[in-house]
């Protein structure tokens, strides 16, 4: 009970420290900005291989679905290192942690920089990713605590869509990069700039208050007991498994099925980006008012979207209008996951979040594993789409026992009144 209540405590104090610091109700914390702009360079590095496979398969002499990989271990690293990076810096302060994992990260691109051995390259991309898991979780739960319980939604919307931003400015710049001046490039520039956001996180983010108690695991892990969280962290698996099956192989969707030349590619993956940077902010600032209301939404269009896809990708003009409206709806409720899961788990924020992140990217491991098997397979190019808008039709099951449970609950509340 003391470390709960210390937790607690800390929370509030982050809260009302972060009121006086806004000025005014509606205005976020300056932190936010900053993490924001650390979850930049984690975005960029997470999908930057998906705009240059093919330069990465000629360069290292492997296939394109075997660079796919990077991907895939890229996700498998989130999943280990997301949830078990939360429990091993939970006597650390946030703050040193946010660095660290910038400095590693740094380390991780270097070593993908310069050398040729591809086991090398799959061991130093799961280095990265669970640097980036640890940055993850805990930069979503100080810019939630930061904001407030009112405003939070609408933090995590900005700090995811730095992520997005990537999406927008950093992938596209990548992919032009390795088509210009060698797949390596992008690499070493991520390396450079990692170490120093490393030095600008250590200085921005506030130092924290004196806590008390120190949560403990057992805790922390106490309290994912209700059920709601695990149905939102299987919600947040299927999400990304359906958009990111289709994603992670958008280069040969575009070139071989849509006819798009190369030099196209980095075109749409702004489009792409553009869309989830809009989405992921809508889908923040509305979810913290109709946060169900906007994940079924959202699950619909984006089923409806894949489904589309499924149907005119030869089609260059409708596939490029489809992949930025994937970006749109496929992207806006990740926010609004993250925030649902810290909020059920109101003793385990750092635990709830980490596991947020690592079932998004469970949902991108298997996601992008089954699209890699499907590109191999007759259907070619197109065959992500089909893996795509099978996962997404399975979003429905954990939305819709989510809201059989609170409608329940409140029939109950209702009752005993």
């Amino acid at each position: 009970m003391a470390d709960s209540t210390g937790v607690r405590h800390a929370v509030a104090r982050s809260q009302s420290s972060a009121d006086t610091a806004s000025g005014r109700p509606g205005r976020l914390p300056f932190v936010v900005s900053v993490l924001a702009a650390g979850v930049f360079l984690m975005g960029t590095t997470e999908f930057v291989v998906a705009g240059i496979l093919p330069e990465i398969a000629d360069g290292l002499g492997i296939s394109v679905p075997d660079a796919g990989l990077m991907i895939t271990v890229f996700a498998l690293g989130m999943i280990v290192g997301t949830p078990t990076m939360a429990i091993v810096t939970l006597r650390l302060s946030r703050r040193l942690t946010l660095a660290v994992t910038l400095v590693v990260f740094a380390i991780g691109h270097l070593l993908v920089a310069v050398t040729s051995s591809f086991p090398v390259i799959l061991g130093a991309r799961f280095l990265t990713a669970v640097a980036t898991g640890a940055f993850w979780a805990v930069a979503a739960v100080v810019a939630a605590q930061a904001a407030g319980p009112v405003r939070s939604s609408k933090a995590l919307g900005i700090v995811l869509g730095g992520g997005m931003l990537a999406n927008v400015i950093g992938v596209p710049l990548g992919a032009f990069a390795g088509q210009s001046i060698g797949w390596r490039g992008p690499f070493w520039v991520l390396a450079i700039v990692a170490a120093l956001a490393a030095v600008v996180i250590y200085r921005q983010v506030p130092r924290e208050p004196p806590a008390g108690a120190v949560p403990s695991v057992r805790a922390e892990v106490a309290s994912l007991r209700d059920i709601r969280i695990w149905l939102v962290l299987a919600g947040a698996a299927i999400v990304c498994g359906s958009s990111l099956a289709v994603y992670s192989f958008i280069s040969p969707l575009l070139t071989e099925n849509a006819g798009l030349p190369a030099h196209a590619v980095p075109l749409v993956l702004v489009g792409y980006g553009l869309g989830a940077f809009v989405g992921s902010n809508l889908g923040g600032t509305l979810g913290a008012t109709r946060p169900l209301t906007v994940l079924f939404s959202s699950a619909t269009a984006t089923l409806l979207v894949l489904a589309g896809l499924v149907v005119y990708s030869d089609d260059a003009g409708v596939t490029v209008v489809l992949i930025v409206l994937l970006g749109l709806f496929g992207m806006s409720t990740n926010p609004i996951l993250i925030g649902m899961a810290v909020r059920y788990a109101d003793r385990a924020p750092t635990l709830a979040s980490a596991l947020s992140t690592a079932s998004f990217n469970a949902g991108t491991a298997v996601g992008s594993w089954l699209a890699a098997l499907s590109l191999g397979a007759q259907n070619g190019a197109g065959g992500p789409l089909l893996v795509g808008t099978g996962i997404a039709a399975l979003y429905f099951v954990p939305l819709g026992l989510l809201v059989r449970w609170q409608r329940g609950r409140r029939l109950a509340g209702a009752s005993i009144r």
